[in-house]
């Protein structure tokens, strides 16, 4: 086993394989025949009361890691015996909608390992489905977020990570090779500063539109982010027109996409769409993740056989039937699933 020092030194580059060994093995302790989602499918179709939940906590808040020390870890200093995870609902909620996706799709998780990588997606099912909630945390703070997106102090014996902040920043900004979209511009007059730009995002944030239009405000807000346009030249002193090509995903077409809704206000989002056309291709409502204001924290709600379950680390019964949309939270994101094309298996 690496010595504290050595895993609190993770966190710049992709996780190694001796630690991808070690987080497999603590999971198969507790290895089960049925996956997670299996158990959660069944527990829904099996409880017929108004008041459904899954029997066993999903992915609580926080967490702790107790490190075993060796012989090579003796000798470091400090010792660190344990590692506490904190305000981890900046992951939480993402971490379970991406497993949905995965268990629910049965090719996903091979087109994911394009983006995220085979180790990783293989090592974050198996953890999921052995309840090994906090190594699965772990895995996502080793291997996708940088020493700088998260705060840690030594206390004592334990190391604590803190992962309090915006979930788009420790999650979704993490996605880019999934996410990235690239658009190219081109002025119409010659002596243009910049005639030729190209403006890349490594999210998907859609803005809410200037005026308030009829229709699907959301799809109408994505054609905008995505579609070509041409519009009067922002540079100083051009008085040129300026085309934009349509934006294009930089890595081909992902299997989900995540929008970042933080901008919308909640009286501009009656309605949100179960369909999205997206690059030529029609997308499925899958998921959402909600902000609570007043308390800083997150949640999560998705479908599992046409039934919508909303997550929250900080309850008892965590996973419970969703039947309304939660009351006085913020959407902070939709997440959409690529629809299967005609003909494919």
């Amino acid at each position: 086993m690496p010595s504290a020092i050595q895993l609190v030194s993770l966190g710049s580059q992709p996780i190694c394989k001796e630690l991808y060994a070690i987080l497999w093995e603590r999971g198969l302790s507790s290895y089960r025949m049925k996956t997670l989602f299996e158990e959660i499918k069944i527990s829904v179709k099996n409880n017929y009361d108004q008041d459904r939940s899954f029997w066993r906590p999903v992915l609580p808040w926080g967490g702790v890691f107790t490190i075993k020390a060796g012989r090579k870890a003796v000798s470091c200093t400090p010792l660190y015996v344990e590692i506490m995870l904190k305000n981890t609902c900046t992951i939480d909620g993402f971490l379970m909608l991406l497993y949905v996706v995965l268990r629910e799709n049965d090719s996903f998780p091979r087109e994911v390992s394009h983006y995220l990588g085979k180790d990783f997606v293989e090592c974050f099912l198996h953890l999921m489905d052995s309840y090994s909630f906090t190594l699965v945390k772990l895995l996502w703070i080793w291997d996708k977020m940088k020493k700088q997106q998260y705060k840690s102090e030594v206390h004592k014996t334990m190391l604590v990570i803190d992962l309090s902040g915006n979930e788009h920043d420790n999650f979704t900004k993490n996605l880019e090779n999934l996410m990235c979209t690239i658009q190219e511009s081109y002025c119409s007059n010659w002596r243009c500063p910049t005639r030729l730009l190209e403006e890349q995002q490594n999210t998907i944030n859609i803005n809410p539109l200037h005026e308030i239009p009829h229709g699907d405000l959301i799809q109408l807000a994505v054609d905008e982010l995505f579609c070509s346009k041409i519009e009067l030249c922002k540079e100083h002193g051009c008085d040129g027109l300026r085309e934009f090509s349509q934006r294009i995903f930089c890595h081909g077409l992902p299997p989900f996409v995540i929008l970042n809704m933080q901008q919308w206000k909640s009286e501009e989002l009656a309605y949100v769409p179960y369909y999205l056309d997206l690059s030529d291709h029609k997308y499925l409502l899958e998921g959402a993740t909600f902000f609570n204001k007043q308390d800083l924290h997150y949640s999560a709600a998705f479908q599992i056989d046409g039934c919508w379950m909303h997550y929250d680390g900080l309850r008892n019964l965590n996973l419970i039937l969703l039947k309304k949309p939660p009351e006085f939270l913020l959407l902070s994101s939709l997440v959409y699933i690529r629809a299967a094309e005609k003909g494919s298996m």
